[in-house]
């Protein structure tokens, strides 16, 4: 009983340095270089720095496998690869978040609709201040034509003629005002009918961001024009 104690300590012994042993060794780099030979080292192998390095344990069982260093060009096209992916993941998620935002906020076409009217009546409101004052010029101007015509043939009075430029002035700023405004009628409805038309797939059941980011982006409110 004594010999066999003594025989499984010294077999403990043993393991136990043939252990130790192995931890020292280290792990073990292994590649292929270009020539074809396999290399191997106890640390990263120079040789093979553009080529894939295994790291293999003591007893050679694979530990890791180390991929080639990027030159400063391959690194920079794998970084823009990243930034190009995180992009597009966060595209995804905005998109997301504004059509499920959209679906709250309208959660039926009357909503819409409804959304669709008080935006365009601003800007109609607009256009009858600026129909408006085109009318109150015209008539301002009556008078100083009828002026004028006294003058038919000789030089007017340079404050008859600076009366006339400023009605002409402000007269042509109006109309382009309201140009502006029909524009800007236009540019309202685009965006509700391009969001209707994604708010209908959504209702029929289409996933959030499914369709990908809204191609035209709606202001809270619409553009607001000088009077």
């Amino acid at each position: 009983m004594g010999l066999r104690v003594v025989g499984w300590g010294c077999m403990a012994v043993v393991i136990g340095c043939a252990t130790g042993a192995a931890w020292a060794a280290g792990p073990i780099y292994s590649c292929i270089d270009a020539n074809g030979k396999r290399l191997t080292s106890d640390r990263p192998i120079a040789a093979c720095i553009a080529r894939e390095q295994r790291l293999l344990n003591p007893d050679g069982s694979l530990r890791e496998i180390i991929p080639p260093t990027l030159t400063a060009d391959e690194r920079a096209d794998q970084e823009a690869r990243e930034r190009q992916a995180a992009a597009e993941r966060a595209g995804r998620q905005d998109a997301i978040r504004r059509d499920r935002n959209l679906m709250v906020r309208f959660p039926n076409e009357a909503a819409h609709q409804k959304a669709r009217n008080s935006s365009l009546d601003d800007v109609r409101k607009s256009v009858q201040l600026s129909e408006r004052r085109l009318g109150v010029l015209a008539a301002d101007r009556k008078p100083l034509l009828d002026e004028a015509e006294f003058y038919a043939g000789r030089q007017m009075p340079a404050k008859l003629k600076q009366q006339l430029d400023a009605n002409d002035a402000a007269t042509d700023a109006q109309r382009a005002l309201i140009q502006n405004q029909q524009r800007e009628l236009d540019r309202i409805n685009a965006l509700y009918d391009a969001e209707l038309a994604r708010l209908r797939r959504l209702w029929g059941g289409a996933p959030a961001g499914s369709m990908g980011a809204l191609a035209t982006q709606k202001d809270a409110s619409p553009k607001r024009v000088a009077q």
